[in-house]
């Protein structure tokens, strides 16, 4: 069986890879829940706590912060003692982040317990891929790249679409959903322990940052897959820094759930877009999904412009569906192609460009709609991201005439 460490590791008797698999795939889905949990809550945080947009967005964007710090200064981590000890850190942070939230809503706590998730979801994302690719034998990485995916993109999803439910059917919504999702990580950190493989070796506890590193021989598609997946992100970014605040303050909508809908069926689609994506070669699914980021941009805009839910929800369809034929490919042709010594790490830095890109128009968006308001700001910001995606789709075609 694969190793979660370069190094040969050890598993405990009687214990099959698909348990291992679960395990880890369970800790990373779980983790990552816990990041998006806040999301469809934000109307209730801005009514208690007179959250502006920008407010909502900065919250967004120190979260990414933690996310982009822990993959840049411990990325590699994981390649040095081991996935497993990483895997429980991550594991660990998001508890802590759950208790953070349980306590009485402030905003300085508010940011501290974001900084924490982001800290969290950086070591889970790149460790977590990492380690699910590691579990599957070379002939299956591609399958183990897909799952990787899917429990991350799953588990932002389910966070979005459990708060939301949660906050409509009980009268402390904004403490039950981070109590169970504690609850959750309790069970994760002893599906670790008990099931994940541990490192042959006594890991050694050295932090050393080191800058994160892409091998030469992947360089080139290294770039590509940062910008097609960050594009997808992108927009991303601009749908979950609007659609809770536009449903409540445009549509009157009430329901949470419905705020954690829109995100939900953004990643829901992309678990769809993985599976197109298997039924085509990597290039042509990276050059759809980038092409399917432009309609999903300007349904988007369309929404805001016209204040109708259903071209929202549309949007969020698309959406998901260009970000799973995007990131599958992008998976593919960089984490998935490299040593596992190197996995960590390339991993790593493969989520840091993403994820800044993923933060970036969305802080945009809350410091334009100061000027401006929400509506314009997403337009907008609708706008410049349905371009990127033009013109990386444009650069791809313009590779593959060279080639």
């Amino acid at each position: 069986m694969h190793a979660f460490s370069p190094a040969a590791s050890t598993t405990r008797a009687g214990r099959s890879p698909a348990l291992a698999i679960g395990a880890t795939a369970f800790a990373f889905l779980v983790t990552m829940m816990g990041t998006t949990l806040p999301t469809p809550l934000y109307s209730i945080y801005a009514q208690e706590l007179a959250f502006s947009a920008l407010t909502v967005t900065i919250l967004f964007a120190v979260y990414a912060v933690g996310v982009v710090a822990a993959l840049a200064v411990f990325g590699r981590l994981s390649d040095d003692v081991g996935r497993r000890p990483v895997l429980f850190i991550a594991v660990a942070l998001a508890a802590v982040s759950a208790v953070l939230f349980l306590l009485p809503s402030t905003l300085p706590v508010f940011v501290v317990a974001r900084v924490i998730s982001g800290l969290s979801a950086g070591l889970m994302t790149g460790t977590g891929t990492a380690a699910v690719i590691d579990l599957f034998p070379p002939d299956r990485k591609a399958v183990g790249g897909m799952l990787a995916v899917a429990v991350n993109t799953g588990g932002l999803g389910l966070g979005t679409l459990s708060a939301g439910v949660i906050a409509d059917v009980t009268s402390s919504p904004l403490t039950i959903p981070y109590a169970v999702n504690l609850a959750l990580a309790a069970v994760a950190a002893a599906g670790l322990w008990i099931f994940a493989p541990a490192p042959a070796t006594r890991p050694t506890w050295r932090i050393r940052p080191r800058r994160m590193q892409v091998p030469a021989s992947i360089r080139g598609a290294f770039v590509t897959a940062v910008l097609a997946a960050g594009t997808a992100f992108a927009v991303t970014g601009v749908l979950t820094a609007v659609s809770a605040l536009f449903l409540t303050r445009y549509l009157g909508t009430t329901s949470h759930s419905m705020a954690g809908l829109v995100v939900f069926l953004t990643f829901l689609f992309m678990a769809a877009g993985q599976l197109l994506a298997r039924r085509m070669s990597t290039a042509t699914a990276m050059l759809a999904g980038c092409l399917g980021l432009v309609p999903a941009a300007g349904l988007l805009a369309f929404a805001l412009a016209t204040t109708v839910l259903a071209p929202l929800l549309a949007s969020a369809v698309v959406l998901g569906v260009a970000g799973g034929l995007c990131l599958n490919a992008s998976l593919a042709t960089t984490v998935e192609r490299v040593e596992p010594q190197l996995r960590g790490g390339v991993s790593s830095a493969f989520f840091a460009g993403i994820y800044v890109m993923l933060a970036v128009p969305a802080v945009g968006v809350g410091v334009l709609a100061r000027f401006t308001d929400l509506r314009a700001a997403g337009i907008v910001f609708s706008a410049l991201v349905a371009a990127l995606g033009a013109g990386v789709a444009v650069a791809q075609l313009i590779a593959r005439r060279r080639a």
